[in-house]
């Protein structure tokens, strides 16, 4: 029966893939790959042989339609990242409504995604957070960041190694004073966390050159007014 799976792979650790989204890998008719070469190291650590299509945010708009064809006609087809679920900050949203509009079945399946342990190893409130991914680097990025200050929830950002450090001084003049957790190569050799006031992280990384993909995860502006009114006590 044609399908469309959204199987979500590993971020790091090749190890963290689910039995049945290897099984679909290997029952599916093709494979929708942000990044072939990416793509083609995971299936053949687990000796799996498909034709693997390219589909990216650069061509997505022209190549969606041919792959909604191949999948109306009969073939089964499994969508991934590079790294963690497929459409989660990834390529993959355009694919998944156009199917849906289409009336084709979509099977989600559940695995890795970065913000969770992230979200986790943060020690911040869990309920309520907010995803937020990838800030826009330049038109809206200002609002965007005054309107997310005022949320009494756990915020997480997804951010590359040349621009961390900018968020961070972002989330300094716009949110003031707040806790961060910065996770960066989760479930990679050299995973690390660094936690404290934002202006300290900022100088850790000063320090020390970013590398490798980083979730930022922020407390909850009502968790900062309670910080900034005890130092003012003090």
């Amino acid at each position: 029966m044609s399908c469309l799976f959204i199987v979500p792979t590993p971020i790091g650790n090749l190890e963290d893939i689910t039995l049945r989204a290897i099984r679909v890998l290997k029952e599916c008719d093709f494979i929708c790959a942000e990044d072939t070469r990416v793509t083609s190291y995971l299936l053949q650590h687990y000796q799996i042989k498909k034709p693997v299509l390219s589909y990216h945010n650069f061509n997505e708009h022209h190549i969606t339609e041919r792959v909604i064809q191949r999948i109306q006609s009969g073939e089964r087809c499994a969508l991934v990242s590079d790294g963690g679920t497929p459409g989660v900050s990834d390529p993959g949203f355009l694919l998944i409504r156009t199917a849906l509009q289409q009336q084709i079945p979509i099977d989600a399946l559940p695995g890795p995604t970065a913000f969770i342990p992230a979200l986790l190893q943060s020690g911040f409130a869990i309920h309520p957070c907010l995803l937020y991914g990838f800030l826009p680097h330049k038109k809206g990025r200002s609002t965007q960041l005054k309107q997310l200050s005022e949320l009494p929830y756990t915020l997480v950002f997804y951010e590359s190694p040349f621009r961390v450090v900018k968020l961070l001084e972002e989330i300094k003049q716009y949110f003031g004073l707040r806790h961060v957790s910065v996770s960066r190569e989760l479930t990679k050799k050299f995973e690390e966390t660094i936690r404290g006031l934002v202006d300290e992280v900022i100088t850790h990384f000063k320090k020390h050159e970013p590398r490798g993909e980083f979730v930022v995860v922020v407390e909850g502006a009502h968790k900062n007014k309670q910080l900034l009114s005890n130092e003012s006590a003090d």
